[in-house]
């Protein structure tokens, strides 16, 4: 008899092998899955989480399936890029310099904008949130620590903005960042050497200066860019 959730785990442990193999670049678009009898026997599950996976895979627009054909790897574009199993392969598999820079990208696009929200509409609980996250930033002694705090000083800025939609898009991103973070700490002499522009970020927030928020919080990101790939960044300057 199968213990409960059995069943789940093995479509769960299915999604999880499959979507690692396409997004780390081991099945390649346009390549067809084997059929799925064969597939669901080296995966060793049956054929029916087999399917239930599949289906998973074909919401986030990792695959086609069609009848007589099989499941087809679809091209990246077509991919739910944003999709929080999607970020979490792409990360796992080391984010390429291309993937970073798009995300450095979308993040100057946000960040700096909702910081100047968050200087302008935070209430008193939000900034302390924030606050908060920047107290664990300068207490952290390891990098685990540093990163972890690191996400809840965003998260807590996206929320003082009072936009649900922002909220909202924090949690898609939030394991790219951390990966982000990681990386850039980790490449940095001391992982602490940003913690300034937090200060700063915090410091504009709760003197309610939006041009001084989102300034400060352009000048982190650009940093942290900067710290990625000095060499890249110094020959487009």
């Amino acid at each position: 008899m199968k213990k409960p959730g059995t069943a789940r785990n093995l479509h769960g442990h299915v999604v999880q092998e499959l979507g690692q193999r396409i997004v780390g670049g081991k099945v390649k678009p346009g390549e067809v899955f084997p059929p799925e009898e064969t597939l669901a026997g080296s995966l060793r599950v049956s054929r029916t989480a087999l399917r239930e996976a599949l289906k998973v895979l074909s919401a986030k627009g990792l695959i086609e399936s069609r009848s007589g054909v099989g499941a087809r790897v679809m091209e990246e574009q077509h991919w739910n890029q944003l999709d929080p199993d999607v970020l979490a392969w792409r990360c796992a598999s080391m984010p390429t310099d291309d993937f970073i820079h798009k995300l450095v990208q979308m993040r100057k696009i946000i960040e700096p904008a909702a910081a100047a929200a968050a200087a302008s509409h935070r209430s008193a609980e939000q900034l302390a949130s924030i606050e908060a996250a920047l107290g664990l930033m300068e207490a952290s002694s390891t990098l685990d620590e540093w990163a972890d705090a690191d996400l809840k000083f965003h998260d807590a800025v996206l929320h003082a903005t009072g936009n649900e939609l922002l909220w909202s898009l924090f949690t898609v991103i939030e394991t790219a960042l951390g990966t982000f973070f990681v990386l850039s700490a980790r490449t940095a002499a001391n992982f602490k050497y940003s913690l300034p522009y937090h200060q700063q970020v915090f410091h504009a927030i709760r003197d309610a200066d939006a041009k001084a928020a989102s300034d400060a919080m352009l000048a982190m990101i650009a940093d942290s860019e900067k710290n990625l790939h000095p060499q890249a960044v110094a020959s487009t300057a």
